[in-house]
């Protein structure tokens, strides 16, 4: 590197400088474009230098710049808030249902985020004498705004310099459109991030369990679902049974949530904020369930 050049500020900068200097050992042998840089990695992956997992996230970080906030927010009408009237109970209610550790809180008459409440805060309330002390309005962290244009690695090293982890996306109006989490980026880096409670998805499209359950997987055609089940589910927008799922259930689906359709008992077993990924078929549904098709 000359004298004068000023090393690469962004992560995908920083990325290809190194392996331009691992796979070269003077800067004229180094590649002068992505295409080149990729075939070296594809060469270097078939002569057993890189295996396929590290191609992959070498290809998605190289990727990272060309995404910007709008390709992976939450869109608005999916993100989960909170109401800033609510109260304890409320609020609660919506903590212990999703599982999430953080929640924009909104003011609906202003239609303006005011803040953003993390999970670990409120645990405090769980003390009796605490309780009449709550506030929602002294809980808040000031909320981060950035334009849906913006690319990730930029929003990538503005979550890594403010120690944010979320962020509220805004059209070019101003107005709230989404919210991304430095999750939401890392994902798109190493893949999806799984915690505790997800199941492996790793599986055939249908898996009978020990008990008489089914787990399908939400791409599952709703052909070889109607097929497997014995079911006449039918539609002309979806093709899928997650997507009918949606349909039927009306809201962002949320994992452990459970419902009824075409005479069986269903559960959410693994889904994120934009898809479901997996769902449960119980065996011997009541008698009681009434076919939604």
């Amino acid at each position: 590197m000359d004298n004068d050049e000023q090393p690469p500020s962004t992560l995908v900068g920083r990325c290809v400088a190194k392996l331009k200097l691992f796979f070269s050992p003077t800067l004229a042998m180094a590649p002068r474009s992505r295409g080149e840089l990729m075939d070296i990695l594809n060469r270097s992956k078939i002569d057993g230098i890189l295996d396929q997992d590290a191609l992959d996230t070498i290809q998605r970080i190289l990727g990272v710049a060309d995404l910007s906030v709008r390709d992976i927010m939450i869109p608005r009408s999916q993100a989960i808030m909170l109401d800033k009237d609510h109260t304890l109970n409320e609020c609660l209610a919506v903590l212990i249902k999703s599982a999430h550790s953080r929640f924009p809180v909104l003011d609906p008459d202003e239609d303006e985020i005011t803040g953003i409440l993390l999970a670990k805060d409120i645990l405090q309330f769980f003390d009796t004498e605490e309780r009449k002390n709550f506030n929602l309005h002294d809980l808040l962290r000031p909320a981060i705004f950035v334009p849906e244009s913006k690319h990730l690695n930029v929003l990538l090293a503005e979550f890594r310099s403010t120690r944010n982890h979320m962020a509220i996306a805004v059209d070019e109006y101003g107005g709230v459109s989404g919210l991304v989490t430095i999750e939401d980026v890392l994902e798109q880096i190493v893949g999806e991030i799984d915690d505790e409670h997800d199941v492996d998805d790793d599986l055939k499209l249908i898996r009978k369990l020990d008990g008489g359950d089914h787990i399908i997987k939400a791409i599952l055609p709703l052909e070889e679902f109607n097929e497997y089940f014995g079911t006449h589910l039918t539609d002309k927008r979806y093709d899928t049974i997650g997507g009918l799922i949606l349909k039927h259930t009306g809201q962002v689906a949320q994992r452990g949530e459970k419902f009824e359709m075409a005479g069986l008992q269903m559960e959410i077993v693994h889904a994120d904020r934009r898809r479901i990924h997996l769902v449960r078929v119980f065996s011997n549904p009541p008698k009681s369930i009434q076919t939604s098709e």
